[in-house]
C-alpha cells in the first residue's frame, strides 16, 4: 500500500511539473513512480506523452507500448500509441490493426465507452484516409459522429474527406458546421477556404485562409502568389535547364497552366483537388513517338495549388520547377522511385 501511495503521489507531482513546463522534473517524478511500481501503465504513458512533445518519437512509442503491456485495459496508452503511429510514423496498416483490436471487445482489452469508441473510429478513419481509401475514411468518420454526436474535429475531418472526393457542396456544409462549433479551428477554417475557393467564392475563401493563418501561421501560411507571366517563365526555365540530350525528347510536350484540376480531370484520373501537376499522355518508353496521340500529350501545372504549398516567391519558383521536371520525368518513363532518387519527387 505504501508503494502504491508513493506511485500516485509521484504521478501527481509529475503532472504538476509537466503543466508548469518543467519537463525534466516531470520525467524525474515519473522515474520515481516507476521505482515504486515498475509496471505502472500511467507512468509509462506519461513518459510517452512528454517524450512525444519533445519529438523523441521512437522513445515515446516504446513507452506507449510498455504502458499497453503493463495494463492492457488502460485505454489512454492504446490511443496514444495509435495516434503516434498515424501522425508521426506513417504506420497506417499497423494503426488500423490496433483500432480493430480495440473495437473487437476482447476480454483482455478495455471496454470502450461511447466517447472512446468514437475516438477509435476517428483514428482508424485517419489511418484509412492516408491509405487512400477515402470512402472508407468517410464511412468511419460518420460512424464516429453517429457514436458521439456532433463533434467539431470529426466534422472538420468529414469536410476534408469530402473535399478530397470533390464533393464540394457537402464539404462546405460539414466544414461550416465545424467552424460554427469551433471558430478557432485552423484546420476547419483552412479546409473551408479550399472549398470556397473551388466554388468561386473568392472573398469568403480569402477570409477563411487569413483567419486560419492568424490562428497558426506556421501550419497555415498564406499563399505565395505570383503573376502568370512569372509562373510561366519559371516553368519554361525548368525545361530549358534540362540537359540537351533530354530536351530534344520533351520539346514537343506542352506545359499548360491551370488554377486547379477540373472536375472532369479529377474524375478521369482519380486525383486530389490539391494535386500540384500532372502528366497526361503515353510515356516514351511505352510507345513509339509515331504511335502516340501527340495532341493529348501534355503537362499541366496547377497554379493556385502550388502557391498554397510555398511560403515565399523563391520557394514557389523552385517548387514550380521541381513539379515541371517531375511530370516531364513521367513522359520519359521514370518511375516515382527514379524521380525521388533524382530529387524530383
Amino acid at each position: 500500500m505504501k508503494n502504491k501511495n508513493r506511485y500516485w503521489d509521484c504521478l501527481d507531482q509529475a503532472m504538476e511539473a509537466s503543466h508548469g513546463g518543467r519537463t525534466e522534473e516531470a520525467l524525474a517524478w515519473l522515474d520515481e513512480a516507476l521505482i515504486a511500481q515498475p509496471e505502472g501503465a500511467e507512468a509509462h504513458n506519461g513518459r510517452g506523452e512528454i517524450l512525444w512533445d519533445e519529438g523523441r518519437i521512437d522513445e515515446a512509442l516504446h513507452e506507449f507500448e510498455r504502458s499497453a503491456k503493463a495494463d492492457p485495459k488502460f485505454v489512454t496508452g492504446h490511443l496514444n500509441r495509435i495516434e503516434l503511429l498515424v501522425e508521426d510514423l506513417g504506420e497506417f496498416e499497423q494503426a488500423v490493426q490496433q483500432c480493430d483490436a480495440l473495437l473487437s471487445g476482447a476480454d483482455e482489452l478495455p471496454r470502450l465507452d461511447r466517447g472512446t469508441e468514437g475516438e477509435v473510429h476517428y483514428l482508424k478513419a485517419k489511418a484509412v484516409f492516408y491509405l487512400d481509401d477515402l470512402d472508407g475514411a468517410l464511412f468511419l468518420t460518420r460512424r464516429a459522429l453517429k457514436t458521439v454526436g456532433q463533434t467539431a474535429v470529426y466534422r472538420a475531418f468529414e469536410g476534408q474527406i469530402l473535399f478530397e472526393l470533390a464533393r464540394f457542396d457537402d464539404a462546405k456544409r460539414a466544414l461550416s458546421v465545424s467552424v460554427h462549433m469551433d471558430p478557432e479551428s485552423g484546420h476547419a477554417l483552412y479546409h473551408l477556404g479550399l472549398v470556397l475557393e473551388r466554388m468561386d467564392e473568392a472573398e469568403e475563401a480569402a477570409r477563411a485562409f487569413t483567419n486560419a493563418n492568424a490562428l497558426d501561421p506556421e501550419q497555415y501560411p498564406l499563399p505565395a502568389e505570383i503573376d502568370e507571366v512569372m509562373f510561366s517563365k519559371a516553368a519554361s526555365e525548368a525545361l530549358e535547364n534540362l540537359p540537351r540530350s533530354i530536351r530534344e525528347f520533351v520539346s514537343d510536350v506542352p506545359v499548360l497552366i491551370e488554377d486547379y484540376p477540373s472536375d472532369d480531370l479529377m474524375a478521369q484520373e482519380n486525383v486530389s483537388p490539391q494535386i500540384l501537376g500532372i502528366y497526361l499522355g503515353v510515356p516514351r518508353t511505352e510507345a513509339e513517338v509515331t504511335e502516340q496521340s501527340t495532341h493529348l500529350t501534355r503537362v499541366i501545372l496547377f497554379k493556385k495549388n502550388l502557391e498554397k504549398v510555398c511560403r515565399d516567391r523563391d520557394d514557389l519558383i523552385e517548387q514550380i520547377q521541381i513539379t515541371a521536371r517531375h511530370e516531364i520525368g513521367h513522359h520519359l518513363g521514370l518511375s516515382e522511385e527514379d524521380l525521388e532518387r533524382l530529387g524530383l519527387a
